[in-house]
């Protein structure tokens, strides 16, 4: 995108007026999407951009400027803006860029560099006409759908002053599907998606037959369901669907920035049992084609795998370059940012619990009473307490062992760190599921992930008498 040459004379020129730190990130995005609603053509856009967004370091003191001008003038003066933004005054030393290297391992991979591409549109448009028809398939009572699908291909470059280049390319396709079913007990909304990694190789990979109809069967049940218990129950979470809940629950109180601030309940815990033993959790932005995955982060740094949770032991939490700099550590990987437009910050990528040894039908067999959550949806999260919230949007019943009567929606109301205690059976059923998490007005994409697994005495929040 921009020529080496030119990235150490803005590098140079960031510096010029004094600073610890400066860094250049470059970045070109495609975007395509298409979404078909009730069987007509809604939307059919792409659209593309790029530029730059350049940081300065002074002491305590962060500058940042962006531009969509990426010639050399245009990057200049977006150098002098985060410059004057940091610039404290104090005489600080400064920092000459020095010439450009790739270190080992810095240089990342092409993300789907075998992919097929983004898809035409009348392939796209072919894939959901295909789920809408799977969808009224599945019953009667499906009056509405919705199919969406979008693709991106982002390009990344980053340098700084301390000599790095690295580059990135990611494909990303993802593919939704949204039913509306109608009854006696007025209408019902069922949901699944997919998302990887990968361009339209996507679709050799899951069938959108079986996701619509999933969707559909999801709004069919909850014509019939009943209204969920309250109180404290043991839950019984199925695989791949309560990633988000330890995502949010515990992983956003994992992540530095929180730590520093004394922001977190994790704060000072490393070393510490703070998970039933059958917890280890894992953030991996190198597994496979998970929708959290990369090759290199969006402050040049490999993508990692990180161990936090050991058998319910913290080790770790997730660090970006400058508050591992500034603790006199190694960046963990985890510093992500939405756009150029956006300044870097601790984020994760695919965040996921080890499986287990038990059979997860056994697991259910083994609970007397209970919730079975199929799939959870939205929730949020007090990182400095843990105190959470979760909606449920496909659960059912369990009774004397067996899974029986589908439940109308409810929340789930607990404490991150009581949850992870109070797990006490996981399946050997690992899965995970995409999602896009919001952290201070910026969205990146994550995987969550985990086995079937019981957690004992969490509060429903459901209606029933």
């Amino acid at each position: 995108m921009i020529d080496t040459p030119v990235l150490e004379r803005v590098l140079a020129a960031a510096l010029r007026h004094g600073g610890d730190f400066a860094e250049v990130f470059a970045e070109d995005r495609s975007t395509s999407s298409a979404l078909l609603d009730d069987g007509r053509v809604e939307e059919l856009a792409s659209g593309r951009e790029r530029g730059a967004g350049i940081r300065v370091v002074s002491g305590e003191t962060t500058g940042f400027a962006h531009t969509a001008d990426l010639s050399e003038p245009g990057l200049l003066q977006a150098a002098e803006a985060a410059s004057a933004v940091a610039r404290s005054g104090s005489g600080a030393t400064v920092v000459t860029a020095g010439p450009l290297v790739a270190p080992s391992g810095t240089r990342g991979p092409v993300r789907g560099a075998e992919a097929t591409g983004i898809g035409s549109k009348a392939d796209v448009l072919g894939v959901l006409r295909r789920a809408d028809e799977a969808a009224r398939g599945s019953g009667d009572a499906v009056t509405q759908v919705q199919a969406g699908c979008g693709s991106s291909v982002r390009r990344v470059l980053v340098v700084n002053s301390e000599g790095l280049l690295a580059e990135d390319s990611q494909i990303r396709t993802r593919f939704s599907v949204s039913c509306v079913a109608t009854g006696d007990a007025g209408m019902q909304t069922g949901f699944e998606s997919a998302a990887r990694t990968m361009g339209f190789e996507l679709f050799d990979e899951v069938s959108v037959e079986e996701l619509a109809g999933l969707a559909a069967r999801r709004a069919l049940a909850k014509l019939s369901a009943r209204p969920a218990p309250s109180g404290e129950l043991p839950v019984v979470l199925a695989g791949g669907s309560g990633g988000i809940l330890f995502h949010e629950a515990c992983g956003h109180g994992l992540e530095a920035d929180h730590i520093v601030k004394d922001a977190s309940v994790y704060v000072g815990k490393v070393g510490q049992q703070v998970a039933s033993p059958l917890v280890t959790l894992i953030d991996d932005g190198t597994v496979g084609s998970e929708w959290g995955t990369f090759g290199v982060n969006d402050e040049g740094r490999p993508a990692g795998r990180n161990v936090l949770i050991d058998h319910g032991v913290l080790t770790d939490y997730l660090w970006d370059f400058l508050r591992a700099r500034k603790d006199g550590r190694a960046s963990s990987g985890n510093g992500r940012r939405q756009s150029y437009q956006h300044l870097p910050m601790v984020r994760m990528t695919n965040t996921f619990l080890l499986p287990g040894e038990e059979d997860p039908d056994e697991v259910v067999a083994q609970t007397p009473q209970g919730v079975y959550v199929a799939k959870l949806g939205g929730g949020q999260v007090n990182t400095t307490t843990g105190d959470f919230v979760f909606g449920t949007t496909e659960a059912y019943l369990i009774e004397n062992g067996r899974i029986t009567a589908p439940l109308r929606d409810a929340n789930l109301i607990g404490n991150g760190p009581e949850v992870l205690k109070r797990i006490d059976a996981v399946g050997t059923d690992f899965a995970m599921t995409p999602g896009t998490c919001g952290k201070d007005g910026q969205s990146v994409p994550v995987g969550c992930g985990q086995a079937t697994m019981r957690l004992f005495g969490i509060t429903i929040g459901g209606t029933a008498a």
